[in-house]
């Protein structure tokens, strides 16, 4: 009788899996221990309450974990040796860069300033107000959300500018890729500057006071990415001076803290770490799980690795 290798996935995916020939498949969500624990080879992490991360090394037949999320770096410091780790590529870019739009829009109609004054009954006087169409958008972080972000903002009728780790060929949405180093000289030019990166050693703290001085008055900063790839006191600062606005779906600390600055500072919109949770989510999921699993059964591996082991990073394109 052929071996048959035990994966867990979270609950939320189990139901839509369905049978996978050669996985036996079992329902952990990571809240406490699980069954059959020195059987386990893959996990797929939940994206929700994983509290049980701290412990992957009881798992003594691990081999891979797979992320329901694009961010990895809360499960990376608990990779026991010669693990490999996949984040979730493609499951939330749409979803990401579909609350991006939404921010920017409202951002840049004020939506926020309606919402209060419907709240108080009030009609605002009639205004020339800021608008995406005909300005220039710099997307940092050119993966699947920077992309999906770019497509939607053509749509708009935005001039967008892509910049990456390295410079390589362009897409149907911009002529070419920059390299970070060409970041400063392309800021002072660009109306929006959309972060897309995730947080790695090289990404912790980019978007510093330098470069929030670098754009131009009136500026709107979108983080998509990761809160600490901001600055946060850096862009307090440009945002209680008046000289910046931003729109945050990512913070940090994280879970922004009652009475943080950041609620009360003008020219700021903040979401919840909302962008990936959608509808569309569970069967995405799933689906890039049943991916990952029959990649796994077929070769011993899966795709997408940005990590092995402890903090030994394998770098994924940003």
């Amino acid at each position: 009788m052929a071996a048959v290798t035990v994966v867990s996935v979270p609950t939320m995916f189990a139901d839509l899996l369905g049978p996978i020939s050669g996985a036996d498949i079992l329902s952990w969500d990571m809240t406490e221990a699980p069954e059959r624990a020195d059987e386990i080879e893959l996990v797929v992490v939940p994206p929700f309450g994983a509290r049980w991360l701290r412990r992957l090394e009881e798992l003594p037949a691990l081999r891979a974990v797979v992320t329901a999320t694009a961010g990895y770096e809360h499960v990376q410091p608990h990779l026991p040796p010669g693990v490999v780790l996949a984040n979730a590529v493609g499951v939330h870019d749409t979803a990401t860069a579909e609350l991006g739009l939404g921010l920017l829009i409202a951002a840049q109609r004020e939506l926020p300033d309606m919402v209060r004054a419907q709240d108080r009954g009030e009609w605002l006087a009639p205004r020339v107000r800021r608008s995406l169409a005909d300005s220039r958008a710099l997307v940092l972080g050119y993966g699947g959300v920077g992309r999906a972000l770019a497509a939607r903002l053509r749509a708009c009728e935005v001039t967008v500018t892509a910049v990456a780790s390295r410079a390589r060929a362009g897409d149907d949405h911009v002529e070419r890729v920059h390299p970070i180093d060409a970041l400063p000289a392309l800021l002072p030019d660009h109306d929006v500057l959309a972060v897309t990166l995730p947080l790695t050693e090289d990404t912790r703290g980019l978007v510093d006071t330098a470069v929030l001085a670098a754009l131009p008055e009136d500026a709107l900063v979108l983080n998509l990415g990761r809160g600490a790839v901001v600055d946060t006191d850096a862009l307090l600062a440009e945002l209680t001076a008046g000289r910046l606005r931003a729109a945050l779906d990512v913070t940090d600390p994280e879970p922004l803290p009652q009475g943080h600055p950041l609620w009360s500072a003008p020219g700021v919109l903040v979401s919840h770490h909302t962008g990936g949770s959608s509808r569309a989510f569970p069967s995405r999921g799933a689906a890039y799980v049943r991916r990952q699993l029959e990649r796994y059964l077929a070769t011993g591996s899966v795709d997408h690795v940005v990590a092995s082991g402890p903090r030994r990073a394998l770098a994924e394109e940003a």
